[in-house]
This record gives structure tokens, C-alpha cells and sequence, in this order.
């Protein structure tokens, strides 16, 4: 076994921290937006899914608001705390290190959109038919599909 599969999340590990995750926790990632977008924005390994967090977030602000509700529990909290484990600058692998330091946050991103790939795309489809889906919104929406 070599460093980076010691160190990597397996499903096991997601389904237990998603498991885990709270409203609390959720309403955490939506009020550290702001330090989520810009490492989306300017981490090179993370920017494939800047667009797709994107969605994420206004998905997860939705059914925060009651607007959207027509997800399951399972899919807001996998959101949330996938989020909230990339935001964490000390988790499995800490971010500082150069080079393997998202390595993780990848890894967890990637198991948590394959769980709810579905969702997401019924949420899109809802977003899209909605009156007040705003110009930004649906910028985010076409760049992310």
C-alpha cells in the first residue's frame, strides 16, 4: 500500500462522514461560501468542478430555503459535508502539502457527485423551468452540464 492510498477516502469513510452531517453543518458550507468558491476558483486540481460546486451550493441553498425540497436527506447532506471537507484545510491529506494536498478532497467530490448525479440532474431540470431562475443561475447551469 502505498502513502496516497493510506491517506485517501474510500466510500466507507464518505458514507460515514455524510452520515454524520447536520443541518448545522450544511448551513456552515452555505454562510463559507465565499472561501469555497475562491478555492474552486484557484486551486488548479479542484477548478473541473468549480461549476458543478456551483450547482451544488444553489441546490443546497434551495432546500435551506424550503424553495426545493423534492431531494432527499442523503443527497443535502452528502453535499454538505463533501463541501465542508474541502473547505477543512486539515483533513486526510492537509492541503498545504504541495502537490497531494486535494488529493483528498478530490477523491471525496468525486464518490459524492457519482451518489447523486441523478438528483443533480433533476434538480437542473427543475431550476431551469422555474420563473425566477436568475441570468447568473442559468449562466451556472449551462456551464455546468
Amino acid at each position: 500500500m502505498n502513502l496516497k492510498d493510506f491517506f485517501t477516502p474510500d466510500q466507507d469513510y464518505v458514507l460515514e462522514k455524510t452520515n454524520e452531517t447536520t443541518t448545522e453543518d450544511v448551513d456552515e458550507v452555505i454562510k463559507r461560501e465565499g472561501k469555497l468558491s475562491f478555492l474552486m476558483s484557484t486551486v488548479k486540481m479542484l477548478k473541473k468542478y468549480y461549476k458543478l460546486v456551483d450547482v451544488m451550493m444553489m441546490m443546497i441553498k434551495d432546500y435551506r430555503k424550503g424553495v426545493y425540497t423534492a431531494v432527499p436527506w442523503f443527497t443535502i447532506a452528502a453535499i454538505g459535508g463533501s463541501l465542508l471537507y474541502v473547505i477543512s484545510p486539515y483533513d486526510l491529506i492537509p492541503d498545504f502539502i504541495p502537490g497531494l494536498g486535494y488529493i483528498d478532497d478530490i477523491t471525496v467530490l468525486t464518490i459524492v457527485v457519482g451518489w447523486i448525479d441523478s438528483d443533480l440532474h433533476r434538480y437542473l431540470d427543475w431550476k431551469i423551468s422555474q420563473d425566477h431562475t436568475t441570468p447568473d443561475e442559468i449562466d451556472k447551469i449551462e456551464e455546468a452540464q
